[in-house]
């Protein structure tokens, strides 16, 4: 099989939908299928790979990490586009990318799928405050239906989503196939040399958060739940791996807080062995999205036999419940504290609970969603004939 796939978004770019394309990239060309990838430009980032084709992007002066693509650069790549003799297109957000590719579709007479990632309808107004959240709101809903409605068929990350989608008037037809975890990526880590690394003493309690520091990640939340926790397990760290637009208000916050000594900010970190470290040095993994359609850094967690304490909304509802390695709190940083230093205080617990998420990540693997992708694939693609 043949596939183009086109985004708004890919490396150097971090975040879940360069993290999805890569590992659904990966997973098909192993099974001997290729897949093409339109994607923006990050100057000066080079790509090895011969199957990514850059196209002339600039900044976005609202989101300064991202990129606004030249759709007429990718109009000039159709003769190119049409000699691939592709099977299908896959679309990945809702942007350039979506027009771009519905275009594409229309004039190479092909079937056009596209992944649903980011729950737009509470996340926009994060990065757009200077409009109301119910414009904003029913601005993306009504996007969302006049985009999905074209489409052959979606792909969408959670059986929350999907439902969501359904509630704006969306009938395309859609296939709920998450991004699956390489087991062999997160496979084990050195948590005693993390954290002699960072000079964090190896019977300090530590908590940790993976991840865009964003705000619609929550992680202020967080915050008020350590507040909490310190009160009972006053050495209690909280360290917070990744880089974002909301990283200088959240070191703002925590000083307001007087988390000073309590929050550790370490930045980005790759996937390999000092993520890996890192995870595992943590004694339970914290997270308080309610806007997630998926979750990856949970089951990230669960692959190291992590402990996770977490809210279960949107997409990670499907990944957390009894006997799956988390323990699920109320949306309030009182019952999320109270969880959390009960998990901090049990080793038998956590131990339990760790055990249990490397069994049910099992359930989660990379090869296993690609298979379900291809078989998706394979249905749009007969319907289309």
């Amino acid at each position: 099989m043949n596939i183009l796939m086109i985004s708004d978004v890919y490396f150097p770019r971090v975040n879940g939908v360069s993290t999805s394309i890569r590992t659904f990239r990966r997973e098909l060309e192993d099974r001997g299928h290729h897949v093409t990838l339109i994607a923006p430009d990050y100057p000066p980032h080079r790509d090895a790979d011969e199957a990514v084709i850059r196209v002339p992007s600039q900044q976005l002066p609202l989101d300064p990490e991202d990129r606004l693509m030249s759709g007429k650069f990718i109009r000039r790549l159709e003769a190119e586009l049409r000699a691939g003799e592709f099977d299908l297109i896959h679309i990945q957000t809702p942007f350039v990318a979506h027009y771009a590719g519905t275009a594409l579709a229309r004039r190479l007479g092909l079937p056009v799928v596209e992944t649903y990632h980011t729950f737009f309808e509470e996340y926009l107004y994060h990065y757009i405050p200077f409009l109301p959240k119910s414009l904003l709101r029913l601005a993306a809903r009504r996007l969302s239906s006049y985009q999905c409605n074209r489409l052959d068929a979606m792909v969408v990350p959670s059986q929350a989503m999907l439902a969501a989608l359904r509630l704006y008037g969306i009938t395309t037809p859609a296939e709920i196939i998450p991004t699956g975890i390489d087991l062999e990526t997160f496979d084990s880590g050195d948590g005693a040399a993390f954290r002699e690394r960072n000079r964090i003493p190896p019977d300090r309690p530590m908590l940790l958060f993976v991840g865009r520091v964003a705000f619609e990640k929550n992680i202020g939340f967080l915050l008020e739940t350590l507040v909490r926790i310190k009160s009972e397990l006053p050495s209690t760290l909280l360290v917070i791996a990744g880089e974002g637009p909301a990283l200088a208000r959240l070191q703002r916050r925590s000083a307001a807080l007087g988390l000073e000594d309590n929050v550790l900010f370490i930045g980005y970190l790759r996937k390999g062995a000092q993520l890996r470290d890192c995870y595992c040095a943590a004694d339970a993994f914290v997270f308080a999205s309610r806007t997630e359609t998926q979750g990856l850094v949970l089951l990230e967690a669960m692959a190291l036999g992590v402990p996770v304490v977490a809210l279960a909304a949107m997409g990670t509802c499907d990944i957390l419940g009894p006997g799956k390695g988390a323990l699920v709190a109320q949306d309030d940083p009182a019952d999320f504290a109270a969880q959390t230093v009960r998990l901090l205080r049990d080793a038998d617990l956590r131990k339990k609970l760790g055990e249990e998420g490397r069994e049910y990540i099992q359930l989660w693997t990379a090869g296993a969603m690609a298979e379900r992708m291809l078989e998706f694939y394979r249905d749009v693609i007969a319907r289309h004939l």
